[in-house]
């Protein structure tokens, strides 16, 4: 029986590089995303790859999720993965004293309530199949420019998320975290958003391994954390990010 994948935010950037790679590899991917132009991009250009199925979806609203995992419970079988890719970013730019209370809920309620809403609804299934989440945290988690708090709360918050998961879920359901770096994701988006790339030496050589990421990095991971090979590994935070975390960096 072919295997059906959940990817949230698996329209564009890291997730559409998820959704790809999990065609390819022989399972039927179901994308949750609030794009809809994005979804239908998604589902013209992947037709050939395999079974893909488009299911618009606000992550941060629990009608919404409920309604559309309850959507793709009825129409698909064997759901063995979540991964929980949907979030957003700030830019940023706005003080912790001028952020408005607002743009804070926005970005907890969709990065780490969304989270919490996409498994309340899917850990029923996954533990029918002894399946698994992946959660799509970052390196924000652990290390921050200034007037972040918000996406780096969120962030941090799923790291923690996923342990505790992990505690209530298993022994059935496995639950692992990604923590991407610098991943370039610009010709990754929608037509209307994609970008030409533009990166110098100095942004490579940010990095260990001497380049910036790109989503197959993610994407690769992803699929041995939800495969029979990673069945010993569960409440794990990956730091994905070509060694820039560790990377001792002087300004002149």
């Amino acid at each position: 029986m072919v295997q059906t994948a959940i990817v949230t935010g698996g329209a564009q950037g890291i997730g559409r590089g998820i959704t790809k790679k999990l065609l390819e590899l022989g399972y039927r991917v179901a994308v949750c995303d609030i794009d809809r132009e994005a979804g239908r991009e998604i589902s013209g250009l992947y037709a050939a790859a395999g079974d893909l199925t488009f299911v618009e979806m606000d992550v941060s609203l629990e009608s919404s999720v409920r309604n559309g995992i309850d959507d793709i419970a009825k129409s698909h079988s064997m759901i063995v993965a979540l991964v929980n890719n949907a979030g957003i970013a700030t830019p940023f730019t706005t003080p912790i004293e001028q952020l408005d209370s607002t743009d804070w809920d926005r970005v907890i309620r969709t990065n780490l309530t969304g989270m919490f809403l996409t498994c309340k609804y899917t850990l029923p299934l996954l533990k029918e199949n002894e399946g698994s989440v992946v959660n799509i945290a970052s390196t924000r988690a652990v290390q921050s420019e200034p007037n972040s708090e918000a996406y780096a709360a969120s962030k941090a918050g799923i790291v923690g998320f996923t342990h505790a998961l992990a505690a209530s879920a298993g022994p059935r359901v496995r639950v692992n975290c990604i923590s991407p770096g610098w991943i370039e994701v610009s010709q990754w988006q929608k037509e209307a958003k994609r970008k030409d790339v533009n990166l110098s030496p100095q942004d490579h050589q940010q990095h260990l391994v001497g380049r910036v990421g790109e989503p197959n990095d993610i994407a690769g991971l992803v699929a041995y954390l939800i495969s029979k090979d990673a069945g010993f590994i569960t409440g794990q935070n990956y730091i994905v990010d070509g060694g820039m975390t560790r990377k001792m960096i002087y300004e002149p």
